[in-house]
């Protein structure tokens, strides 16, 4: 009798498979992203793809290692850029790359060894590429860094702060307080991430009566304190200066 179970398909890659779930995500949301039909998007079986990424919970943490890994292109101490980034929709492209052109001017005039000047282009480059990528937002806010090749990114983002002079405790706490507020700021930045109902109420377009609600209404009318990029600079700059004047425990 023929084996009939799934067997690996010729050509076909753990990149080729998280490119195509990112792909997928970005489309239409991660509760579209089932074994099945990324396996249809693929060409082949859904049990195929177990071959190449383990199981479902192992596919999405890939795919925020894969997120993350690709915002930290270029920062000392991460890895290498390499010329096979994939595309995302256009205006999150767009946003995105306003964004990242920011990550060459933020601390110019800082020193090499000022850990600030690292701190602050990865603050800015994981908010372009989440704003790339705003499907897999909902992942990255539950699913921590895991995997081996994860934590040695970690590792790495540690020993760029700490040969640059912050302390070890310290630096994890910069990372983790810079990466929650971009997660978070960046969710809000977004709006709707791809899969949500169109339905849903949108705050921001919100008109409240002036009578009641007079300082919301002029906020609605100026569009003061709205800015989301301002927002996120001046947010940066007093994350960063409070760690800096805070010295060491």
């Amino acid at each position: 009798m023929a084996d009939r179970r799934a067997r690996p398909k010729a050509g076909l890659s753990r990149e080729r498979v998280l490119d195509a779930a990112l792909d997928l995500v970005d489309r239409e949301g991660v509760a579209s992203l089932t074994m099945r039909k990324l396996g249809a998007e693929l060409g082949v079986e859904a049990m195929t793809l177990y071959h190449h990424v383990g199981n479902k919970g192992k596919l999405l943490d890939a795919l925020v290692g894969r997120v993350v890994r690709r915002a930290a292109l270029g920062l000392p101490g991460g890895p290498a850029p390499s010329s096979g980034a994939e595309a995302a929709s256009p205006a999150a492209a767009s946003e995105g790359a306003a964004s990242a052109t920011r990550v060459e001017a933020v601390g110019a005039n800082l020193g090499a060894s000022d850990w600030t000047r690292w701190a602050r282009a990865f603050a800015y480059r994981l908010r372009a590429e989440l704003l790339r990528h705003p499907g897999v937002l909902p992942l990255i806010a539950t699913r921590p860094l895991s995997s081996a090749d994860d934590l040695d990114l970690l590792e790495e983002w540690l020993a760029a702060l700490t040969d640059a002079g912050l302390g070890l405790g310290r630096a994890m706490d910069v990372i983790n307080a810079l990466a929650t507020f971009v997660v978070g700021h960046t969710l809000a930045e977004a709006g709707r991430t791809p899969g949500e109902r169109t339905d849903a109420p949108d705050l921001d377009d919100a008109a409240p009566d002036p009578k009641r609600f007079p300082l919301l209404a002029e906020v609605t009318a100026t569009r003061v304190g709205l800015d989301f990029e301002a927002r996120f600079d001046r947010t940066v700059d007093f994350i960063l200066a409070g760690y800096r004047n805070m010295g060491e425990d």
